[in-house]
């Protein structure tokens, strides 16, 4: 029997006559962070949508703790809502833009208070009760919009895009927020991104999609290290990918000799797997910049562009200028087609 709590069986989505989602089939247990992850247009926010109540299926069925919800509304799903623009009221206290849900359910005052000032403890923003939206930094306001879909216990919160309008230090701010509430409140979160930085800090799983499909599933590690797909292993920033012919690396710009043959199709390469100053090869530096602790380079090759990361610690390599490099088997991911 199946542990799911969240359960999506032969999902179809469409807007008009474009499918968007054709029969997603996902699993997700409670307590758990799924995020779904992909570029723009890949199917992962219209499956939050769906699950949200926000879009009908086409076809399929979803399933929330034991139930039915396919043709639910919206509003009776017990589903939490976080949007990437927050929507908060603007004229009305931080306190009243929590407790406003509850107050549309005529819980007693008491009550409201009370689950409003827990609520807010919960995203640490006791002793801003007063303060309206407008003076509030964006991490403030973003945990303010999470605290209002919390106090509503809700059997999953959804989260789309959260973090998108924030810059990098709340970020990371929200992002280990949103992890310790999560584990804290042991509530199911759905959450969409195109980021997997993101994504792979915060999920206990990653759901990669394309075009409407599961491209991978699995844990962040398992993704990181594993891609399975030459769409997976880019997205996960294997960014050099060239096709194995006998012993040699074939691009569409040309080839390299590798020394051995393998039964996989394709080897990819992440940028700090490449060995840059060293190795049988010659390339031109097209590009280069500094990032702190190692250099950024792309290298023209006899394949084409080739990206490498190189220690701080190393000789510099000027635009223009030859290096040798090496794209060792070490480092390779090989992959199916």
């Amino acid at each position: 029997m199946s542990n799911a709590y969240v359960s999506l069986t032969g999902l179809t989505l469409s807007y008009g006559q474009t499918v968007a989602v054709p029969e997603l089939n996902l699993d997700i247990r409670k307590g758990e962070l799924i995020a779904l992850l992909g570029p723009s247009g890949c199917g992962k926010t219209t499956t939050m949508r769906a699950i949200a109540g926000l879009l009908a299926p086409t076809s399929g069925k979803i399933m929330i703790d034991g139930a039915d919800v396919t043709r639910t509304p919206a509003n009776k799903r017990g589903i939490g809502l976080v949007f990437q623009s927050y929507a908060l009221f603007p004229h009305l206290s931080a306190f009243e833009n929590v407790a406003f849900g509850l107050r549309l359910q005529k819980q007693p005052d008491a009550q409201v208070r009370a689950k409003t000032e827990a609520g807010m403890a919960t995203v640490g923003l006791t002793g801003f009760e007063t303060r309206k939206p407008s003076e509030m930094s964006g991490g403030q306001q973003q945990r303010l919009a999470l605290a209002r879909s919390l106090v509503m216990e809700p059997k999953v919160l959804l989260l789309d895009e959260p973090l998108s309008n924030l810059d990098a230090r709340l970020r990371l701010e929200m992002r280990n927020e949103l992890q310790r509430v999560q584990k804290d409140t042991g509530i199911t979160m759905v959450f969409v991104t195109h980021d997997q930085s993101e994504a792979l800090a915060l999920a206990d799983r990653v759901v990669l999609m394309k075009d409407g499909k599961i491209e991978q599933l699995g844990t962040p590690a398992e993704l990181y290290a594993e891609p399975s797909t030459a769409f997976a292993a880019n997205f996960m920033g294997f960014e050099n990918i060239f096709r194995l012919e006998g012993a040699d690396l074939v691009s569409d710009h040309g080839r390299l000799p590798f020394g051995t043959e393998a039964a996989v199709p394709l080897l990819a390469w992440r940028p700090g797997g490449v060995a840059v100053g060293k190795g049988p090869h010659v390339g031109r530096v097209i590009a280069s910049s500094f990032a702190g602790d190692h250099r950024e380079y792309v290298i023209d090759s006899p394949l084409g562009q080739i990206k490498a990361d190189a220690s701080i610690d190393l000789p510099e390599v000027l635009l223009g200028q030859q290096v040798a490099f090496d794209l060792p088997q070490a480092t390779a991911r090989h992959l199916a087609a």
